[in-house]
């Protein structure tokens, strides 16, 4: 293990101790409670490989929501598939911005899968037992990340400690989905 290696580990643990002080509180306000740390702006960085697109913007400043940050939001976080656009729940974005900060990783998510048109997830449906008929995709709640510098199980547990929504790990495709239903975890 390396002294950087060994750094990113001992505060790691200082924010997992953070996390389980916070995660007495109501669900969501765990996730907002870490995005408090870091001061009056939040901000999203992701990449989609399906469009080419990126975002790196804030979309929080000083207690408010951004309006046309959340609108830009929801475009880059459209069905790819057939271009329907859905407002993302801001819980949601809170949820990956607040792992993407424990995590003090700079490189930017990928995005795997966002908003989910009805159309688009019956297909996924009759492709793949792994797609919930109620998905919260269709709701835009959820979100499929990736991380190139972090394992899934990495991203997991950041995502885990917010204690803010479900965690499925997808080892074998190599994702993290992060939603702002009710708290719970699933996948290997």
């Amino acid at each position: 293990m390396t002294d950087k290696t060994a750094s990113l580990t001992r505060r790691g643990l200082l924010r997992a101790f953070a996390a389980t002080a916070i995660s007495a509180a109501p669900t969501y306000s765990a996730a907002a409670g870490f995005l408090r740390g870091s001061g009056d702006v939040r901000r999203l960085r992701m990449y989609n490989g399906r469009t080419g697109e990126q975002i790196d913007m804030i979309y929080w400043i000083d207690g408010q929501y951004i309006a046309d940050a959340l609108q830009e939001v929801n475009h880059f976080m459209r069905d790819w598939r057939n271009g329907q656009v859905a407002p993302i729940d801001t819980r949601t974005i809170d949820i990956a911005t607040a792992a993407h900060n424990l995590m003090d990783v700079s490189e930017p998510y990928t995005l795997i899968s966002g908003y989910r048109s009805p159309q688009t997830n019956a297909m996924l449906r009759s492709n793949s037992s792994g797609v919930a008929k109620n998905s919260l995709h269709l709701q835009g709640q959820a979100a499929d990340l990736r991380l190139s510098s972090r394992s899934v199980s990495q991203m997991a547990q950041a995502a885990a400690a917010c204690r803010a929504g479900g965690v499925g790990r997808y080892s074998g495709s190599n994702f993290v989905h992060m939603d702002c239903g009710a708290v719970r975890s699933w996948g290997s």
